[in-house]
């Protein structure tokens, strides 16, 4: 049988160590069903790496592979696949509760699997999948924006708290284009440039009183809220300042018990939302993951939206996806950080 390699680890370790990443051997996957053999060419680091690599304790039998960005070549596919076939460039994030993209190849559900852009260098389209999703159902599906209406979304206003963040440099992006009034938040020069090249109409620190920064921009309730960092932090102020009616969608898990009640007399929906759902538990839906790759593919090509990768690290290896895990562990990121063999 043909091996490849594959980047794991088997301890929860700091990642200056030099055993928090190993590089291994393991046989190359087989596809049936639905699945796609993809062959990596570029992937990407994002917080839930970090989460997973360093959450934990003991030590594995055998190495965990992470890494959910990937684009890649179809080199094989499954009994049951309809959607691509092999020499196929595509481009998807992957299932939480699969093996990830740090390896040669990868098995993948072609139901989450998108074609891959055709204008953008292969390092700007690992660096999409991920949060290019996460930001579309979150703004699509769980606080149900509808992009094909801008005329009314003119009238609205979303406050997206961490708008230079891998999700929050999509998500202005894709809110943006759908016509709303996007307030982001950032407390850089920097990071305010940055969100305003995204398509921020205005932006908020949200290292001061977001109450106080939100209403001296002349709001005084905004009719959607993003939380992508800090939950517990800015409930208050997401309380406050969520309009009544209004929705909230989070991506980012408290760390203490938050109050729900403050929601109540606004009658406010409040939504999780976890990019892994519909491959964890194979909803009935979960081709729509599929069907949202390619419209972001169509958007990346013709320029309404463009790749937020600014950092590109060659090639795939252990020592230079520890240095993307450190970058992305300062939480000082603009945009996505992508590995590629290209």
């Amino acid at each position: 049988m043909t091996k490849m390699k594959a980047i794991g680890f088997t301890e929860h370790l700091p990642i200056t160590d030099s055993e928090s990443l190993v590089e291994f051997e393991e046989i190359i996957p087989t596809p049936s069903g639905h699945d796609l053999l993809v062959k990596i060419i570029s992937t990407s680091v994002n917080l839930v790496d970090i989460g997973v690599r360093k959450g934990g304790h003991g030590v594995l039998k055998h190495p965990k592979v992470i890494g959910w960005d990937a684009y890649g070549l179809v080199t094989e596919v499954g009994g049951d696949v309809s959607l691509f076939h092999p020499g196929d460039t595509v481009f998807y994030a992957g299932s939480f509760s699969r093996p990830g993209s740090d390896s040669a190849f990868q098995l993948v559900d072609e139901r989450i699997v998108g074609h891959a852009p055709t204008k953008l260098k292969p390092a700007e389209i690992g660096g999409m999948p991920l949060t290019s999703l996460t930001a579309w159902e979150a703004l699509f599906e769980r606080l149900q924006i509808n992009p094909q209406n801008r005329d009314a979304n003119h009238q609205k206003t979303i406050l997206i708290i961490n708008g230079s963040g891998g999700v929050g440099s999509i998500a202005t992006q894709l809110a943006h284009w759908a016509g709303l009034i996007v307030i982001a938040t950032a407390s850089r020069p920097e990071t305010i440039k940055w969100t305003k090249q995204n398509g921020a109409d205005k932006t908020a620190n949200h290292r001061k009183n977001l109450v106080n920064e939100v209403r001296s921009l002349g709001y005084q309730y905004v009719d959607y809220i993003l939380n992508l960092n800090d939950l517990d932090g800015h409930w208050n102020e997401i309380a406050e300042l969520i309009r009544p009616e209004g929705k909230v969608a989070a991506i980012t898990e408290n760390h203490h018990n938050i109050d729900l009640q403050k929601l109540t007399k606004k009658s406010v929906s409040f939504n999780w939302e976890w990019m892994y759902t519909k491959s964890y538990y194979h909803t009935a839906d979960m081709i729509s993951q599929h069907e949202i790759l390619e419209q972001i593919a169509q958007l990346l090509d013709n320029g309404t939206i463009h790749s937020t990768v600014t950092k590109v690290i060659k090639p795939i290896s252990v020592d230079n996806l520890r240095q993307a895990h450190q970058l992305v562990e300062t939480n000082h990121m603009i945009g996505k950080v992508a590995i590629s063999n290209i």
